[in-house]
Formats: structure tokens, sequence, C-alpha cells
């Protein structure tokens, strides 16, 4: 059959989105109604709603009416197009699942999918099954590769398809060499590891299977996965020792186990009372524990007999032989509405609160000293570097665009700035006295992680600046900072932008601590920074006027947003805002470009917002003004408050506060977000929603 590259390699090689939202519970030796396993599953799969999402569906211990023989190690599957709302009430029409009956052991799986291979509908949506009996279900986030070859060949082998899905192959493969396996005690970890040395790209996925009752396996590869774990007794170590191939390692002793992995004796669990949660987010665990522990690239997760183990091929150099148990410290509320619309209304009111927990425990305002602990270790080879490389996708680009200019004055080194897919697309020359920052708001952005990839081997520092603790980047990386601003659920990126960009103007001013030169930049900067909470809140009081200009533009199909300097990275940002949420066409313009071709757009019919603060670029901005008045535009500007001379050439104004002018990208942002927010919902879109994104896009 077609061989795969092996669990070595880590390959991601398609244009696509993550499938969207993994959830699966087993509650062993702890008795749960059917009712109850169905309600945790179902509002699991709520809590990954905000992802976005076409289709959900679940897999269940219960008959199966394909099957002539109905026996207790059957399996149901509930597949429905639309919202998991639609799932929900599809379960309780099963006339055959006895909701009542309580179920001591059981594991049940779940999913939402985005349509990436075949249109939304019940057959083409997770879980996926081997075959009418539903021997093997697989739910699965990421894209294969190679399922074509893999379909074939199956094909070849009598094996019938009935979706348009890649994943589906992973069930049939899994079947295949059930069927073909050379003795009747093979592990179902070791089945699952032969499975995916088959599996090329990327991928996080869980199986169940009526030959492999109560057990669950997961894996991983380029795609996050964790899993939650919650018990009434002290567990019995944090710490879990991996097996290689068979093999414990346990420090530098190799304990040799059979084949088929009997049972670890330093797993998780010990057999007694206890239940797992296997989710793609740590929002749809944490209501239940925030015990988790991260998978990381070609782990293996098995629990059998209520025993959580995990397994790899082979060990590399340098890898730790052990996977820990974390303590979240997520709390439930963080990830609720209150009293918001929407999540990203909410998130966009959280920034006075994100902004300042970035800077906390970081900045001393009184001594002027900046400390990024994932940094200072890495100090002294920072400032010998002979160039910065800021490398993002989306938001977390903008983020590098908005802080390029007060990196290049702060360290006076140059700076670059790079999509991270156009990095890769131009194998960019990289050396080893650059130092390479990667910004993610998941830390999972696969065309990011490639980039990072590529830059270790060329032998660069690596920086990741992330929201997510354990994800991808945050560990790959040599060094970083966690910008703790907070879960963000609505897709389109709000707080973290503001928080990535504090997080970069905080590492200028590390960077820059010893430079007397700059000294009064610096404290300019740090006593902008200190008033920068309370002058989101000042800004955010501006939301009733900014829904008034919605109300007049809601119904347009285009918009331009028109900045220089500073504030050009917050056109290209609030283009990106209102073209995600709201679907209208947007264009963040740099305004000395104005003459090139984008003024033959002006006139009285195109709205236009501008941005014209009192920074170094104030007076080529009232040019730029002059130039659209005079084509009978009608600009709508975000100035400073009490500039007379701008007001009485707008349509309308939105009056800032005004601060340092490398921070002023931070005020003018909100205004833009707000702006998205309330056209969106004037539009009838769903806002945290938005069609045909995800919120974290795991595949290039």
């Amino acid at each position: 059959m077609p061989t795969g590259r092996g669990l070595q390699e880590r390959v991601v090689v398609v244009a696509g989105l993550v499938k969207v939202g993994i959830f699966a519970y087993l509650n062993h030796q702890v008795p749960r109604t059917r009712k109850e396993i169905f309600e945790t599953l179902v509002n699991g799969l709520k809590r990954l709603e905000y992802r976005g999402y076409d289709s959900a569906g679940i897999a269940v211990d219960g008959p199966n009416k394909m099957m002539t023989d109905l026996n207790s190690k059957a399996i149901a599957l509930i597949k429905k197009k639309g919202k998991v709302k639609a799932l929900d009430e599809a379960l309780y029409k099963q006339d055959t699942l006895d909701l009542d009956e309580v179920l001591c052991t059981h594991f049940g799986i779940a999913h939402t999918r985005w349509a990436t291979h075949g249109e939304p509908n019940p057959v083409n949506s997770h879980p996926h099954r081997s075959d009418k009996n539903n021997e093997f279900v697989v739910i699965h986030n990421g894209i294969i590769t190679n399922y074509k070859e893999l379909k074939k060949y199956l094909s070849s082998k009598g094996y019938e398809f009935e979706s348009e899905t890649d994943t589906e192959v992973i069930p049939k493969l899994t079947k295949y060499i059930h069927d073909n396996r050379e003795s009747d005690n093979l592990s179902f970890s070791t089945l699952v590891e032969r499975v995916i040395q088959e599996l090329e790209g990327a991928f996080a996925l869980v199986f169940k299977s009526r030959h492999y009752p109560g057990e669950a396996v997961a894996a991983r590869r380029g795609s996050p996965l964790l899993i939650g774990v919650r018990s009434e007794f002290e567990l019995s170590t944090e710490q879990i020792p991996i097996q290689y191939n068979g093999a414990l390692f346990k420090g530098d002793v190799k304990e040799k186990n059979s084949h088929n992995r009997p049972e670890c004796p330093n797993s998780v669990g010990d057999g007694k009372a206890v239940e797992y949660y296997f989710a793609s987010d740590a929002s749809a665990i944490i209501e239940h524990t925030n015990k988790v522990l991260y998978l990381e690239d070609d782990d293996i997760a098995a629990v059998i007999g209520g025993r959580l183990s995990i397994h790899r091929l082979n060990r590399q150099a340098g890898e730790d032989p052990v996977r820990a148990i974390q303590t979240l410290k997520m709390e439930l509320q963080q990830i609720m509405k209150g009293n918001f619309e929407a999540f990203m209304q909410k998130e966009i009111f959280e920034q006075p609160e994100s902004v300042f927990n970035t800077m906390r425990g970081r900045i001393c305002f009184d001594t002027s000293c900046v400390v990024l602990g994932g940094l200072k270790d890495h100090l002294k080879e920072i400032k010998r570097c002979r160039r910065l490389i800021l490398i993002g996708c989306g938001t977390s680009f903008h983020a590098a665009v908005a802080t390029r200019q007060i990196l290049e004055e702060l360290t006076e080194l140059p700076v670059m700035v790079e999509l991270a897919s156009d990095f890769l697309d131009r194998n960019t020359p990289v050396f080893r006295d650059d130092v390479c920052f990667f910004i993610s708001q998941s830390g999972e952005t696969a065309d990011t992680l490639m980039a990072l990839r590529y830059c270790k081997d060329q032998g660069a520092l690596t920086a990741g600046i992330t929201n997510t603790v354990g994800s991808s980047i945050s560990r790959e990386t040599d060094c970083g900072v966690h910008i703790n601003a907070g879960p963000e659920i609505g897709v389109a990126s709000t707080k973290a932008y503001t928080s990535q960009f504090v997080a970069l103007v905080m590492f200028g001013l590390m960077i820059s601590e010893d430079r007397i030169s700059l000294q009064k930049r610096r404290l300019e900067i740090m006593e902008g920074l200190r008033v920068l909470p309370e002058l989101i809140k000042e800004v955010l009081t501006l939301d009733g006027k900014i829904k008034a200009i919605a109300d007049e533009l809601y119904d347009q199909k285009s918009l331009l947003v028109m900045g220089r300097g500073f504030n050009y990275a917050t056109c290209l940002e609030g283009a990106l805002k209102i073209k995600e949420i709201t679907y209208m066409h947007s264009e963040g313009i740099l305004a000395g470009e104005l003459k090139h071709g984008p003024l033959a757009l002006i006139d009285k019919d195109m709205p236009v917002i501008m941005i014209i603060m009192k920074d170094a670029c104030y007076t080529k901005c009232q040019n730029a003004l002059q130039q659209v008045t005079a084509r009978s535009g009608r600009p709508i500007i975000l100035c400073c408050q009490d500039d007379e001379d701008i007001m009485k050439n707008a349509y309308k104004t939105i009056e800032l506060p005004h601060t340092v002018d490398c921070l002023q990208g931070i005020l003018s942002v909100i205004p833009l977000q707000l702006l998205s927010f309330h056209l969106a919902v004037l539009r009838g879109y769903d806002v945290d929603c938005p069609r045909n994104l995800a919120k974290s896009v795991t595949v290039e």
C-alpha cells in the first residue's frame, strides 16, 4: 500500500482551513446516564462554536440500525448539517437510545466541521466511519494530503467510500490494518500507530472502536489537541513517562514492554474512577477540570482501563521523555459572553484590562524598567543581532507593521516585517545573527509555524509572541512573550492585536534600556503606557457615536480606510475587521500612495475613513484630506480632540484622546473594531462566526 512519510517528518503542504472543533469524553467507573453524556458532548461543542462551523456530529455506544447483530458494543452515529442546536434536538429523537440508561464506563466523541473537502451535509460531517457497522469511527482536525492515493488503494481492496472528505480514508485504513493484523491481541494504540505512519499532512485525531469498548486513542501532528483529567482521587503522577516503540523511558533506564503494550505502570488513572476530556481548545474543558496535558506533535495518547499513557515511535535527540499535566489558570467566566451581544463585543470592551494584564509585572513605571521574563536570558544574544524579522499572518502581521517604526527607532536595527506565507514562498535568506519573532494569537498558525521551523533550521534565534500557553509556537521557539490577553473567542481578533502591539513596544523598551540617547523617548513611551488603559476606556465611551455612523454606512458596498506613518497599520487592521465580519469590501490605503491610483476611487458616494493624528505625518495627511475633499469625498475622520482645523473639513469626526505617537494606533484601532461590529450586526450577520473563516488556521 502507499507508504507515508512516517512520524519523524512534520509535513503540511496544502491550502485550506482546519476542520475546526474536537471534543470527546470518557467516563471510567464514573456512572453517567446517557442523557448526561449527551449533554457533556453537546456543551463541549458549544464551547467551540466560536471557531465557526457548518455541521456537527457525535458517536456514542448504542445500536446501529445497519447492523443485524445489535449488541452493547455497537456505535451509533448522529450527524446534522447546521448548528449544534440542531444536533442536540436530533439526539433526543433517537428512539433506539435509552436516555436514562446508566453507563459506568463509556467513551463518546463529537466534532464541529468547516467544509474543506465536500459540501456541508451529514455524510461529509464527522465522525467518519470505517463501514456500515461503524467498527471504527474518527474525528479529525487538519488535512490529509495523500488521501487520494490512500483512497485509490483502499477502493482497490473493496472498501466503499460514502463521503467526499479526506478524513474518511482514516477509519477505512484503520479497519484495513485491523482486518489484516497478524494476531488477535493487537492493541488499539499500536493499531493507530500503524495508521498514522501512512498519513501525510496535518491532523489531530481521536479514535473510537466497537472492538475496543471503553478505550480511547488520540494522536496529533501539526494540529492542537489536549486532554483534561478529572478524578476524586489524587492523581498518581503528573509526569507521564513516554513509551517509545514498545519501550518505557524513565530517565536513562529503558524498560522493555511487549509489542502490544500492557498497561503502563506509571500512567495516569491507576484504574480508579476518572474522567478524560479530549479537545482542540481548552475553552471546551475548563468547566470540567483545570488539569490538562498538551499533546506534542507525533504523540499518541491511549486510555485503556481508565489509565492514560503516551506513546511515540522514536525518541528524538534532546526530547523530553515525559509529558507534564499542567494547571490551567483560565476561568469559565472568562469565556462567557456576560451581558454582551457577542464575544467580539465583549473582547473589544475588555481591552483596558487585557492591555493592563500584558504590562502587569513587566513594567516598573517608577524605575522606567521593563523586564520580559521569557526574553531576558537571551538579551545579550538579541542585542548582538544584525537584524530583526517579525513574521505573522493577518492581524498578527498588522501588529508587526504597527510596531516596526518604533522598534527601528529603539533598537537601531533594520526590522523586516513578513507575511509568513510569502516569507516561505520566497525561501527568504535567514542568517545565524538574525532574531526572528513569530506572532500568533493561537500559537498554532500553520504558515507561521512552518516559518519558525525554517528559521530554526537556518540557525536564527527564534522568539514567540502568543496568547496561548502550551501552543506549538510557544513550545518550539527559543524564547518569547505570552501576551496575557485572556481567552479570545471571537474569530475576528481584537484584544490580542492590542496586546501584541504592547508586547512588541515593551520589547523595544527593554532592548533600549542602556541607550542614553534614547532615555527621553523611552520615558515618553513609558508614560503613554502607564495611562493607556484609562485612555482606552475613554475611547470606548464613543461607542454610541460610532454606532450612529454605522447606521449610515451599513448598506454600502465598499469602504476605504486611509492613513500613514504610525497609523498605516491601523488602516490595514480596520479594513480587515470590516472584511472579516461585515463581508463589505474594504481596503486599507497608505495615504502617501493616494495619487498613485487609489484617488481614482474617490467621489461623493465612496465612504472614506481617514486617520489624521498630531504626529510627524500630520501635515502630509492634511494634504491627502484636501485631495479627498476636492473630489467631493465625504471623509469620516479619526482625529485628536479639539483639532478644529481637521474638523472643519470632515463630514464626521471621531475625536480621540492624544497619546505618544507610537501608541496612538492602539487608540485609533478601537473605533474601527467597534464600527465593524455594529456594521455586522446591522447587516444581520453572526459576528463571532464569520463565514468561511475559522479561529485558528492550522493548515497552510
